[in-house]
């Protein structure tokens, strides 16, 4: 029966937004000025339930993104077959200037890279620690995955 061992790995909503929430890495590809793809692996976290990450305002990826929106990310583990699983996000990475959220999403990225006790959204952080990540975020925009198509996969469910 054609895609039935495809529905049966397929995650729900709820487990893609668990199992996006558990993780921290993410694979991020952009279309660069020729048509080739741009994949770089980031450290995420989520805003308000979707991939986000900060990263240079001059960087590759962003001036791919200005010029086309296009933006695929892929999160993914296991070692053994029957361990894989994975969620594949097909949109748009949108560029956001506002320093608000660039900050609440940079407190959790920049605590997590410094190996810190990593805050909820929000939360706030050791005002020192804070002012050293505010200085790093100061040259950084906020990327945030708008998906208009999620493939999922675990093959622990088979």
């Amino acid at each position: 029966m054609a895609g039935s061992k495809r529905d049966k790995i397929k995650m729900t909503p709820e487990e893609v937004a668990d199992y996006l929430a558990a993780n921290f890495k993410v694979q991020v590809a952009t279309v660069g000025k020729d048509g080739e793809p741009h994949l770089v692996t980031m450290f995420y976290t989520l805003y308000e339930g979707k991939i986000a990450f900060t990263t240079y305002r001059s960087s590759q990826k962003v001036i791919n993104l200005r010029r086309d929106p296009t933006m695929t990310c892929l999160v993914e583990d296991g070692v053994e077959y029957n361990e894989l699983r994975g969620v594949a996000l097909y949109g748009r990475g949108l560029v956001i200037e506002d320093p608000e959220p660039r900050s609440k999403v940079g407190m959790v990225v920049g605590s997590r890279m410094a190996g810190l006790p990593v805050p909820e959204m929000g939360e706030p952080v050791d005002p020192v620690i804070a002012e050293g990540i505010e200085q790093a975020l100061a040259k950084r925009v906020l990327i945030v995955m708008e998906p208009d198509r999620v493939v999922s996969w675990d093959h622990g469910k088979v």
